[in-house]
Parts: C-alpha cells; sequence; structure tokens
C-alpha cells in the first residue's frame, strides 16, 4: 500500500530532478561564497547590519518562509531550545530571515519569546543575492509585502570574514537540518581558525 510518506518522497524526488535539470542548485549560495552585506530589518532593534554582527562572532542565518507557517515556527521552537545556547556557547550568532514584514515577524519572536534576532528582509534583498529564492504564487498575503517571493529550507555559516563555511539549502521544509548539524559547522570555525 502506498503512504503519505511515499508520495512525499516521490514528489520530493521529482522536484529534486526538476530543480537539477534546471541547474538551480549550482546556483545557489555555497562553501566559499562571500556573504552579501545586506541589511536587514530586525523586529525589535530595527536595521542590522550584517557585518557589525560578525566583528564579535560567527554567524548562522536560519531562512524561513513567513510567521503562521507550522513548519517554520515548530523550526525556531526548536533552534530556540538546541541550537542558539550552543551557538551563544561558541560566540555566534544566530539570525532567523523571512521575507514577511517585520510587523507580522515580531508576533512570532514575541509569542514563543524567541532569544535570537529575527529580521525582516522585505525586499528579498538578501534572499536574492544568495540565490536562494524562488516565486511562490499567493505568498503575497501570508509575506504583507506585496511580494511572492519564499526563501528554500535554507541555513548558511559563515566565519568572522563573512567567508561561507557551511550552506545546506533543502526544498522540503518537513526535513529541516538537525541542530546538532549546524552546532558542528560552528566547531568546525573554531577548529580551522587555530594555529
Amino acid at each position: 500500500m502506498t503512504t503519505v510518506h511515499d508520495l512525499r518522497r516521490v514528489d520530493d524526488e521529482a522536484f529534486r530532478r526538476l530543480l537539477d535539470r534546471n541547474a538551480i542548485w549550482k546556483r545557489m549560495v555555497a562553501v566559499g561564497d562571500r556573504l552579501p552585506v545586506q541589511p536587514l530589518y530586525e523586529v525589535d532593534l530595527g536595521p542590522i547590519h550584517l557585518d557589525r554582527l560578525l566583528d564579535t562572532g560567527p554567524l548562522v542565518l536560519v531562512f524561513i518562509r513567513y510567521a503562521g507557517s507550522p513548519w517554520c515556527e515548530d523550526l525556531l521552537r526548536a533552534y530556540a531550545a538546541e541550537l542558539e545556547p550552543a551557538l551563544t556557547d561558541l560566540g555566534a550568532h544566530l539570525v532567523a530571515v523571512s521575507p514577511q514584514a517585520p510587523g507580522r515577524l515580531a508576533g512570532l519572536k514575541h509569542r514563543d519569546d524567541l532569544p535570537f534576532l529575527v529580521a525582516s528582509d522585505p525586499r528579498h534583498v538578501l534572499i536574492d543575492a544568495l540565490r536562494i529564492g524562488f516565486s511562490s504564487p499567493g505568498a503575497d498575503k501570508p509575506l504583507g509585502t506585496g511580494r511572492s517571493v519564499l526563501p528554500f529550507s535554507s541555513v548558511v555559516v559563515t566565519d568572522r570574514t563573512g567567508l561561507v563555511r557551511f550552506a545546506d539549502i533543502r526544498p522540503n521544509w518537513l526535513d529541516p537540518l538537525p541542530a546538532g548539524r549546524i552546532v558542528e559547522a560552528v566547531r568546525g570555525l573554531r577548529v580551522a581558525s587555530m594555529p
């Protein structure tokens, strides 16, 4: 008997083949790329500059769709419990980035008392620069920005110079990157910087 899981796997594989055929994965952010210096709008602090965060530690960017997405909200709650404390111990910054309007993201941050930065990229400038966005008709309604571009499920880790040292982009929001893999990537930065 075919299960929902089987159908999802088949759909994911077909989607991945389509993306591979279009060579989209080869254009996305990759290890060795330089993080573009783009300001974001943090829901409590206002404009933030990623290069200033890099002055004090490595950067972990987690791209989500929007507040109201159960997968994204579950992921951020899990990362708040499992990832953020470990990153703080390692001196790294965690920033959740969404193309959603800041006012809508603020509710998510405050409701779940998220202990990390939650930033809006409403014109998807950073998302476009990293080449991780895709057009999603109808997304303009939950985003509240008049735009319909969403990011793929993505995690980007940079060292303090802004060099991308780890990038994970997934077509399926139901299969998020485990927090432990991100912690390993950040720990690897410390090992790489030791003489």
